[in-house]
């Protein structure tokens, strides 16, 4: 068994208004599964609960995560055992220089332990990441996504990802704010990701069906009124394509 999560019939609320319904999925780790559906149809809600969002209340239902239940945890407790969560609209941090904001983000995950990096070390370890993701060494020198394109804020992501290395990653809307070619530069970066982290895994929030096509994935989950209706490989997508997310939902 090389399970990583376990959602059992997660019942939800925000504000005593039940938004997710009962809501089962499993990740193994290497993974990479694709959550779908129309907006307000509580994928986001999903990753927020994942992340342990305080305003999302669990009222049913179980996470597993890493071979424990989170259900209590508080949001940096799940970030020390390895859950990432990339905003759809990342907060801008005026001065705060990215490279220092890496530094801090890393050493706070290994706080207490040999794998905390001085200064020296931690930029020897950047221009290897950067590298890798054919990132210019001027993009960290600026302050934390504050004037950044959407391009650049979804690129800032898969660096931290890299620099990181959490078990899973969690990505609302990879393709917000992205035209095609920023998209196809992101999914190449995230497919590196895949190649140099082979046990990272990833769940892909998105309404957006094109952008599977540039992917390799291993679940496709459709989701309706805050259940998971549907679940299948990459020929889930052609439906979608075909009939909409309505009438897949029912075949």
């Amino acid at each position: 068994m090389n399970r990583l999560l376990s959602v059992s019939n997660l019942v939800v609320s925000v504000e005593q208004k039940e938004i997710l319904h009962g809501v089962n999925l499993t990740v193994d780790r290497g993974q990479l599964h694709v959550i779908m559906g129309k907006n307000g149809s509580g994928k986001s809600s999903l990753a927020y609960t994942l992340m342990g969002h305080p305003g999302y209340t669990i009222t049913g239902g179980a996470i597993e995560f890493c071979g424990q239940t989170i259900n209590t945890l508080s949001p940096d407790k799940r970030a020390t055992l390895g859950m990432f969560l990339a905003m759809q609209n990342p907060v801008e941090i005026e001065g705060v220089v990215y490279k220092d904001f890496l530094r801090q983000a890393y050493n706070a995950l290994y706080d207490g332990t040999p794998r905390q990096l001085r200064l020296k070390e931690f930029n020897v370890l950047l221009k290897e990441k950067l590298a890798l993701l054919s990132m210019d060494e001027s993009f960290i020198q600026r302050s934390v996504n504050v004037g950044f394109s959407g391009g650049e804020k979804k690129r800032a992501e898969m660096l931290q990802l890299l620099i990181l290395q959490p078990a899973l990653a969690i990505l609302d809307e990879l393709d917000s704010g992205l035209d095609r070619d920023a998209l196809k530069i992101v999914c190449r970066q995230l497919k590196q990701l895949q190649k140099v982290c082979p046990e990272m895994s990833f769940i892909i929030i998105t309404h957006n069906p094109s952008i599977v096509q540039l992917l390799d994935l291993d679940a496709v989950h459709l989701v309706q009124d805050g259940v998971i209706v549907r679940s299948g490989d990459a020929a889930l997508i052609e439906q979608l394509d075909k009939y909409g997310f309505e009438e897949s939902s029912q075949r």
